[in-house]
């Protein structure tokens, strides 16, 4: 599902920037580590702010990323040019259907897009497909509690069934051998997760 043009402005802006960049970056970071060399792909990669980050801050050696919003990966092209097509490639693209290979990457990042994804699980086995045996997946959510609050659901637009909290998300990760254990936390009383699953390596 698309965001709004509400939800858009509020992820395409320098706060959310820097929130990814000084808060959720360094938090996934000490969850799950450095990615320095490996193959990433990102999951709805908006306007690029999180594609920069995996690729500078987490040291990937390449990033593949698509986005639903044909104008969102425009926008991506264009801030990310300096980036050689050797280290980064960008799509139009859906999470229930990654265009991909099975296990061709590394680490799969997901900076909150699997709350507006409707069937979600289908986004979920996508993710474990396209992961190579050892992958890691990096992943920050917003879960159904916080969007039965009055102001998501008066300013923003999401799925309104079939929403997930903590251990919904993680049970169905740990369903497709994604294994999370103790590395998730909660924050701002449980409406966002943050965590990074592994696949045992074969």
């Amino acid at each position: 599902m698309k965001l709004n043009a509400l939800e858009k402005a509020l992820m395409n802006n320098p706060v959310r920037a820097w929130i990814q960049r000084r808060y959720e970056a360094p938090l996934l970071e000490g969850l799950g580590g450095r990615i320095d060399g490996l193959r990433a792909l990102e999951i709805g990669c908006g306007r690029g702010v999180g594609t920069a980050i995996i690729l500078d801050q987490f040291g990937a050696s390449e990033v593949d990323a698509f986005d639903l919003d044909e104008q969102m990966v425009r926008l991506a092209q264009r801030r990310l040019a300096a980036y050689p097509p050797s280290r980064l490639r960008l799509w139009v693209g859906d999470a229930t259907a990654i265009k991909a290979e099975d296990a061709s990457f590394d680490v799969v990042f997901d900076f909150g897009i699997l709350h507006h994804v409707p069937a979600w699980q289908r986004a979920v086995a996508e993710i474990r497909r396209v992961l190579r045996p050892g992958g890691r997946f990096y992943f920050m959510e917003v879960t159904g509690q916080a969007l039965t609050r009055r102001s998501y659901r008066h300013f923003f637009v999401h799925p309104i069934t079939n929403r997930f909290s903590r251990a919904d998300l993680v049970a169905e990760l740990e369903k497709q051998d994604i294994l999370v254990g103790e590395r998730i936390v909660e924050r701002f009383f449980g409406d966002f997760i943050y965590g990074v699953g592994r696949i045992n390596a074969a």
